[in-house]
């Protein structure tokens, strides 16, 4: 008797045919993601179908991954030269031209604003030459000030091709300087103090240097003797232009009724 040969059940693997020279032509190798090797993927015309083949999405993946890094950095890189533009254009915009005006005009102290000086000096336009005291010790020294404009009514008349300031009113701005230094601040008044003082003399005056509008005259009159019997006071007064020297002079005030 002939036994019938029978074998296990199983799936059947289907017989892989042979590549024709057509099949052997439409070959083609995908590169995978994480190798460099090659391997064939056969087209619909081989024999073998691609069932559940997932290299290609996986690439496809990883490249669209990869491209959205790309335009991240770039959007990145964009933005931050974007900043760096502007930052420079800020930074162009805030310079500007010229020496820094901040700190060229120098904010003297106040002592005595003008209010106080008028309440003890007796002086009145166009005759009062002291804007402000920057310093002041009675019956010892004063520092004062004179802001010299093109407004001084002097000016039109000294010289109208050439305006300077009057030798002789520096002489006078000094000494209403030193009148400060006698006056007793407790006669002070609403129209300056009652008490008066005259020049009784004037010795070494030097010019060294024309006042012209836009100066800032500085004055320091120091008491240098004091005869209370008599109410005559001597003093030595200087007259300043920033660092320089204008004007000096030895001035004798006498206390009068």
């Amino acid at each position: 008797p002939v036994r019938e040969h029978t074998t296990p059940a199983h799936t059947p693997t289907p017989v892989q045919q042979s590549p024709t020279r057509t099949d052997r032509q439409t070959v083609m190798f995908a590169v995978s993601a994480n190798a460099a090797c090659a391997a064939p993927a056969a087209t619909a015309s081989a024999a073998r179908p691609r069932t559940g083949h997932a290299t290609p999405a996986r690439f496809h993946q990883k490249a669209a991954f990869v491209g959205a890094q790309v335009r991240m950095g770039r959007a990145a890189q964009s933005r931050r030269t974007a900043v760096q533009c502007r930052a420079a254009v800020g930074k162009d915009a805030a310079e500007v031209p010229g020496t820094n005006a901040k700190g060229l005009g120098k904010a003297l102290p106040m002592a005595m604003d003008i209010d106080q000086i008028m309440a003890l000096l007796p002086h009145r336009y166009p005759f009062l030459l002291v804007d402000r005291v920057v310093e002041i010790e009675q019956g010892s020294y004063a520092i004062g000030l004179k802001n010299v404009t093109i407004n001084d009514n002097f000016f039109p008349g000294h010289f109208p091709q050439r305006p300077i300031m009057p030798g002789v009113l520096m002489i006078e701005a000094m000494a209403q300087v030193g009148g400060l230094i006698m006056l007793d601040p407790k006669a002070a008044g609403e129209g300056g103090t009652q008490q008066q003082f005259f020049f009784a003399g004037i010795d070494g005056v030097k010019f060294r240097r024309p006042v012209v509008p836009g100066d800032q005259l500085v004055m320091k009159v120091v008491l240098t003797k004091m005869n209370k019997r008599f109410g005559v006071a001597k003093m030595k007064g200087q007259c300043f232009v920033g660092e320089e020297l204008a004007c000096e002079a030895e001035l004798t005030l006498a206390m009068g009724k």
